[in-house]
C-alpha cells in the first residue's frame, strides 16, 4: 500500500515533509483567523435567494478567485460586491446548464435524491442550484490557495464546510448520501488502493450515484488543454474505472464531459476480494477522527436481489416524516418509531413558540445559515422546512 498523506491535526503540530501530496498540506484545513478589524467593517449579508448570485465584498476580502479564475466564470468583483454568474471550470455555461445535462443521466424530479455531497465544491455554486430542485448539497472544500471557498459559500447562504480527503473519514455516517459529486476536485480517485472513491462508497446510500466531470473524463476532446498526454489521462481513466468496478458500482453513461456510476442496492452479487469487505465489527456510521480504511463498507443483509439493503427510503417530501427504516427496523438503540413521531411532532410545536417569541423569526429571510449545535433527530430543521433557511445538524 502506498504511503498515506498525513494532514495537520492542530496548529502546533509540524507540517508534514515537501514529499506529500498537496491534497494533504496542512493549509488545507480548518483554521481560525487571527482577530482584526474587519468585523467593524462588515455588511448585512443579502437575503435568500438574492444572496445566492451576490455578497458584499466586505464581508469577504479576498479578490484572487476574480482573476485566477476569470475564464472559468466562478465569480466577479463589482465595485463593492461580488457577483457568482454561477459557472465552474467544467460548467461555463452555468451551473443550470451543467445539472440539466446530469438530469438526462439521473432522474432528480421524483424525490429520490434529495442529499448530495460535493468534493472540492469551489464557491459551491452546483449545490447552490441544486437547492431550487429540492435537493440539499452539503458543499466542501479545503483552505487552499483558492483562498476564500467556503467563506463564499457560506455568504451566499449555500451549506458548506472547510473540509479534505486525506486520512481521516469525513464527518458523516454511513449511507448519508443519495449523490456524490466531484468536478474536477483533483482528489486523486484512483491511488492509495482507491481508498478515497472506498469512502464516497461508504457515504453512500444503496443506489447512490457518483458523478465525475473534468479529468480525465472525456480525455479524448480535452487532452491539450489539460497539459497532459493521452496515455496519462486514459491510463488515469482505466484506473478509475477498475476502482468502480471492484466497489462492484455500475457504470451508468458518459455523457460528454459528465461520467456517472451507481452504487448497488445491495451486495449479494458482490463477490470481489479486493478491496476485501470491513469487519462486521467495525462501526461504518463511525466517523469523528476514524481512520479512512482500505475495505468496503458491507451493506446489510437482504434476502433477494431486489431489495434494497436497510430498507428503501421514501421518496422526498414523504420522506422528511416519514418513518426511516434505520429507525422502523429497531437498528438504533432506543429509537422508536414512536419516538420519531413525538420528536417531529414537538419541534414543530417549539418551533411556533420560538416564532411567538422572537418577531424576527417571523421575518422570512431574516435568517439563512442555521446551526443545531445539538440537533439528536434533526426535528428542529425538520420543523423549519418552509423557511428560507438550512441548518447545519450537530
Amino acid at each position: 500500500m502506498h504511503p498515506l498523506p498525513r494532514p495537520q491535526s492542530c496548529p502546533q503540530i509540524p507540517p508534514p515533509p515537501p514529499r506529500l501530496p498537496r491534497e494533504a498540506l496542512p493549509g488545507g484545513e480548518r483554521k481560525t483567523p487571527m482577530p482584526d478589524s474587519a468585523s467593524s467593517r462588515l455588511s448585512t449579508p443579502f437575503r435568500w435567494p438574492r444572496s445566492r448570485d451576490m455578497v458584499w465584498f466586505a464581508n469577504v476580502l479576498h479578490k484572487w478567485l476574480t482573476v485566477g479564475k476569470a475564464g472559468q466564470n466562478w465569480v466577479r468583483f463589482d465595485l463593492d460586491r461580488f457577483t457568482f454568474p454561477g459557472g465552474g471550470t467544467m460548467f461555463r455555461l452555468g451551473a443550470d446548464v451543467y445539472i440539466d445535462e446530469i438530469e438526462k443521466i439521473i432522474n432528480l424530479k421524483d424525490g429520490s435524491v434529495r442529499t448530495a455531497i460535493d468534493t472540492g465544491c469551489g464557491v459551491a455554486s452546483w449545490g447552490a442550484y441544486l437547492l431550487s430542485r429540492n435537493i440539499l448539497t452539503m458543499s466542501f472544500a479545503p483552505k487552499d490557495s483558492h483562498e476564500a471557498q467556503i467563506q463564499f459559500a457560506l455568504e451566499r447562504g449555500v451549506p458548506a464546510m472547510i473540509g479534505i480527503m486525506a486520512t481521516k473519514r469525513l464527518p458523516y455516517p454511513s449511507r448519508s448520501f443519495d449523490m456524490a459529486h466531484c468536478s474536477r476536485c483533483l482528489i486523486p480517485w484512483a491511488q492509495y488502493e482507491g481508498l478515497y472513491l472506498i469512502e464516497v462508497d461508504r457515504i453512500l446510500r444503496p443506489g447512490g450515484y457518483w458523478i465525475l466531470s473534468g479529468p480525465p473524463i472525456n480525455w479524448e476532446a480535452h487532452w491539450r488543454g489539460w497539459n497532459r498526454t493521452k496515455e496519462d489521462l486514459r491510463s488515469e481513466q482505466l484506473s478509475i474505472e477498475a476502482v468502480a468496478k471492484s466497489l462492484c458500482w455500475k457504470k451508468v453513461k458518459q455523457r460528454g464531459d459528465i461520467a456517472v456510476w451507481q452504487k448497488p442496492t445491495n451486495h449479494i452479487h458482490c463477490t470481489n476480494k479486493k478491496p476485501p469487505f470491513c469487519s462486521r465489527a467495525q462501526d461504518p456510521d463511525r466517523a469523528w477522527y476514524t481512520e479512512m480504511e482500505a475495505c468496503l463498507t458491507p451493506l446489510p443483509q437482504v434476502k433477494n436481489t431486489n431489495e434494497t439493503a436497510g430498507g428503501k427510503l421514501a421518496k422526498w417530501p414523504e420522506r422528511l416524516t416519514a418513518v426511516p427504516p434505520r429507525v422502523s427496523s429497531g437498528s438504533l438503540e432506543g429509537i422508536t418509531p414512536e419516538v420519531f413521531k413525538e420528536d417531529t411532532d414537538k419541534w414543530k410545536k417549539k418551533l411556533l413558540h420560538y416564532k411567538r417569541l422572537s418577531s424576527e423569526l417571523n421575518d422570512p429571510g431574516r435568517y439563512r445559515n442555521v446551526l443545531d449545535m445539538n440537533a439528536n433527530l434533526g426535528g428542529f430543521a425538520a420543523a423549519l422546512v418552509n423557511d428560507p433557511v438550512w441548518v447545519m445538524n450537530v
